[in-house]
């Protein structure tokens, strides 16, 4: 059975509103995706590190509790997990502070098996990161040469705008990797201070990936690939009570969709249609609504439950 294997951080989000803590839950960009799969009945395996405290040990309990391999999430010595300040607007969406140490950061790994057609999906400061880029680099390679197809988030904060310079090869070495690419406007207006979807795709990313997903928000997802085009994918109103999760629970879905519809590396070379488009971004904003309607990172588990039907019926 076809797999998704995510590598990037583990942090503890804290959540704000109005002053006051909300939630203390499990985070990390890839971590949100991967649990939400869990849920949904893939199996999943998750590379990374976290501390070797009572934070990382939830962490790691977590995963597990949530059907993701944990064995490769390495926990050094000594270390403290980090942690992710969120604070919700009136409108919930977040503004956050990261408390983490990253020149100190530590990757030590086996690479895992991979299947032909399996997925990996990888992205943020993690996957760009000049002090674990090789493990990292060489994991991606590793999976590519074994069939796997290659999903990168590229979810750019502006905590790190100052380092554009010394990460644009990173970035461009995993756009060259990647099978689909998705960013966000604010991904592409911080990296290269371009608002306009299509620049984007011509500009940086064609050159280096032909599936490229352009999420705004609320507002249509712009989709480019080399059977289509492009394409505006409406997605439906929702009052969302958190929003921290939306993107990566965007990923999820979409990803989700691959395995359900048994779309393999090969159509994806060959580019994918319009109705495998709509499929995989129907289910992603499925994912993405579910998430945000509650205040937690991940889909509910009722809501997985249903996935799970689907994805084994």
């Amino acid at each position: 059975m076809r797999k998704v294997i995510g590598i990037g951080e583990t942090v503890l989000d804290i959540v704000f509103r109005q002053g006051k803590v909300i939630a203390a839950i499990p985070g990390g960009s890839t971590l949100n995706s991967l649990i939400s799969l869990g849920r949904s009945g893939v199996g999943c395996r998750f590379i990374s590190e976290t501390g070797d405290d009572l934070v990382g040990q939830q962490i790691v309990d977590f995963l597990r509790q949530n059907g993701v391999d944990s064995s490769l999430v390495m926990r050094y010595k000594g270390t403290k997990s980090p942690l992710s300040l969120a604070f919700l607007d009136q409108e919930n969406n977040a503004q956050y502070v990261f408390y983490k140490d990253h020149e100190h950061d530590q990757l030590q790994f086996s690479l895992p098996e991979i299947q032909p057609d399996d997925i990996v999906i990888f992205g943020s400061y993690y996957a760009l990161n000049p002090v674990i880029r090789s493990q990292v680099r060489q994991f991606l390679q590793h999976a590519r040469q074994a069939g796997a197809i290659l999903y990168y988030d590229v979810n750019f904060r502006a905590s790190h705008q100052h380092e554009i310079d010394l990460l644009m090869p990173n970035l461009e070495e995993n756009l060259r990797l990647a099978h689909i690419v998705r960013g966000s406007d604010e991904d592409f207006q911080l990296l290269f201070g371009l608002d306009s979807d299509t620049r984007v795709y011509k500009e940086r990313i064609m050159p280096y990936c032909r599936h490229f997903i352009y999420t705004r928000g609320s507002r249509p997802v712009e989709a480019f690939g080399p059977g289509i085009q492009s394409m505006k994918f409406t997605v439906r109103p929702i009052k969302a009570r958190s929003t921290i999760g939306a993107g990566d629970n965007f990923n999820a879905g979409f990803l989700f969709e691959l395995l359900c519809s048994d779309i393999r590396r090969s159509q994806i070379e060959r580019g994918l249609t319009e109705r495998q488009w709509v499929s995989c971004l129907r289910t992603a904003s499925k994912f993405s609504a579910a998430c945000c309607r509650w205040i937690y990172n991940y889909v509910p588990e009722n809501f997985g439950a249903d996935m799970a039907r689907r994805l084994n019926g």
